[in-house]
């Protein structure tokens, strides 16, 4: 990289000149503003000091060494402390031919064998998948494969909560209305149908409670009390110890459920190297309960429930067993967290989950530090904002969730009718439907993935699905016309852009330099996205590239080209932009099409 090079040479220049010695590491290098000429900028001002000189004087005799260092420096310039360098154009004719059929470019090489496990989904097994689950699981996904692309080994994982009460919820509501209904009987998705019933059971909850209320019981006593409640919790217990009556009904509906749940990751594309079960982790979490009880760790309440007290770290006191025995949460997140570990050497462990669980994961991380874990200190929730609709936030409970299998097929009915409305489709039936459901996943992982993680996000089906402005399908058709270009190409001039020589005799208009320079960029941007668990990042940079050469086709002949150095160097840079832009897009687990 021309960056190492340069600071390798104002390191020199800087001990040489002023018997500055300094790590070339903490020269900081930025891309020229484009208000001014260069390529790459230096600030001199934090060794003003040092080398006792101006700015300026000091930039312009740094300036002068590194231009005899490096014969790729044209020319630099001098703007206050500001010492601007400008590459000469045969650089980035070497860069765009080195570069352009490389598999590898941007990515970067193998920096640990110890692999980072991110873990991702964690739904429950009473409800289907809904919108937040489809962010939670884009997230966790694109963070993956941004993290592979830094050169990282990384275990995708999944941590299916399939007990506790929420679970008996929907088992308690089956047996009570379900009349011995099954996904075969209804031809439902299973994990539809065990949904139906945890809504169901809220619904029978509510009415008793206010049964309870209007006979004078008070609100939150009627709220602990009414019969339905009491059977899950019941059920809960009987679960704990194996009742098999009650073992025989949870497998059947976690069976519907999982099957369900496969059939909408499979669509969505996502998947994972391991799937725990919370059902065989939480014993695990139990016994380190039990341990740190007597290590005097945690400590007892008269009732018989297992707590920690954390209010000096500035938390609180948080529950780990409850009175009757059976374990919440953060048991069962002690019990896997150590479990992964183990399982894969592990001292990195990163959680996708919503902000609502932001104290939840201060607190397992000093529960287990204070168990005497000293990788906890590097778990890391990546805490995400969560997803509204114009009308307002989801409630699972109340039924009224954007279910994820629902909200994929709109997208699908959306991009048929925006692709048909252009005028784009002339495909046989089966390839249509794949390029319909290609533009749909699509829009749905852009819009929600260009939206810093950190933030909440209001989703806009109609809007993502445009095929103008920052969108999925706008950079998917680029890639399509990028595409259509390069088979003109080979067709009809007999061009391979992916072996033949862009000649240094021709001249590089700014359009065309705006494209290389960010290409150039694409490793630097991977760096940031994972440095920052952001694949917003590499979607913005996406659309940036796509948007640059969308301006660079409108204003400049590529195929009707008469000077044929220049038509080839544009072909081999389409077909570069459309290389980068599909690498792009497959870290955010986008299709691209080859035609549209």
């Amino acid at each position: 990289m021309i960056e190492e090079l340069l600071q390798r040479a104002i390191k020199k220049a800087l001990f040489t000149l002023y018997n500055i010695d300094t790590e070339e590491k903490e020269i900081v290098l930025s891309s020229t503003k484009k208000e001014f000429e260069g390529d790459f900028t230096l600030v001199v001002f934090p060794y003003l000091k040092q080398a006792k000189k101006k700015p300026e004087d000091l930039a312009k005799e740094i300036g002068e060494e590194v231009v005899k260092e490096i014969p790729y420096i044209a020319s630099y310039n001098v703007i206050k402390g500001f010492l601007n360098f400008s590459l000469d154009k045969n650089f980035w004719i070497e860069f765009l031919n080195k570069n352009k059929s490389n598999e590898t470019f941007g990515y970067h090489a193998i920096c640990s064998d110890k692999p980072i496990v991110i873990e991702y989904s964690s739904p429950n097994t009473n409800k289907p998948l809904h919108l937040g689950h489809i962010r939670n699981n884009l997230l966790g996904w694109s963070v993956a494969e941004i993290l592979k692309a830094n050169g990282y080994a990384v275990k995708k994982v999944n941590l299916v909560n399939d007990r506790g009460v929420h679970i008996c919820k929907s088992m308690i509501a089956w047996q009570m209305f379900a009349n011995g209904e099954t996904p075969q009987t209804n031809n439902e998705k299973g994990d539809h149908l065990v949904g139906k019933y945890y809504v169901l059971f809220d619904k029978e909850y509510k009415k008793e409670v206010k049964e309870l209320v209007d006979k004078g019981v008070d609100e939150k006593i009627a709220e602990q009390e009414v019969p339905i409640m009491k059977q899950a919790q019941q059920m809960l217990v009987k679960w704990e110890n194996k009742d098999k009556d009650v073992r025989d009904l949870w497998q059947t509906m976690n069976g519907w459920v999982y099957e369900g749940f496969d059939k909408t990751y499979n669509r969505l594309g996502v998947d994972f190297d391991k799937v725990y079960y919370e059902s065989n982790t939480y014993l695990l979490g139990k016994n380190l309960v039990n341990e740190g009880l007597e290590k005097g760790v945690f400590f007892k309440k008269e009732d018989g429930s297992v707590w920690i007290d954390l209010t000096e770290e500035g938390l609180d006191e948080k529950l780990l067993l409850r009175k009757d025995g059976t374990s919440v949460y953060m048991t069962q997140d002690l019990g896997t967290a150590c479990l992964r570990h183990n399982d894969f050497g592990s001292d990195n462990l990163i959680y996708v989950v919503g902000n609502e669980q932001n104290y939840h994961f201060q607190v397992l991380k000093k529960v287990l530090e204070k168990l005497g874990f000293d990788w906890a200190k590097n778990i890391y929730h990546l805490s995400y904002g969560m997803v509204e609709l114009p009308n307002g936030k989801m409630k699972s409970r109340e039924g009224t969730v954007v279910d994820a299998d629902d909200l994929m097929q709109e997208m699908y009915e959306q991009a048929k009718t925006q692709t048909l409305e252009h005028g784009k489709n002339d495909f046989p039936e089966q390839e249509a439907d794949k390029l319909y459901n290609t533009l749909s996943l699509g829009a749905l992982k852009y819009f929600i993935l260009k939206v810093d993680p950190t933030k909440n996000m209001l989703f806009n089906p109609a809007e993502s699905i445009d095929f103008n402005g920052n969108t999925g399908p706008f950079i998917q058709y680029t890639y399509a016309r990028i595409s259509s270009i390069v088979r003109k190409a080979m067709q009809e001039k007999n061009i391979d852009a992916k072996t033949i020589k862009i000649s240094e005799k021709i001249t590089l208009n700014d359009k065309e330099m705006d494209i290389i320079k960010t290409i150039y960029s694409f490793a630097d941007v991977i760096k940031e996205a994972g440095r920052n668990y952001s694949p917003a990042t590499i979607a913005n940079y996406a659309f940036l590239l796509a948007k640059q050469f969308n301006a660079f086709y409108q204003d400049n002949s590529i195929l009707k080209e008469t000077n044929e150095d220049v038509m080839i160097e544009r072909i081999c840079l389409t077909y570069f932009s459309g290389q980068v832009i599909k690498k792009a897009m497959h870290l955010l687990g986008i299709d691209v099409p080859n035609r549209m």
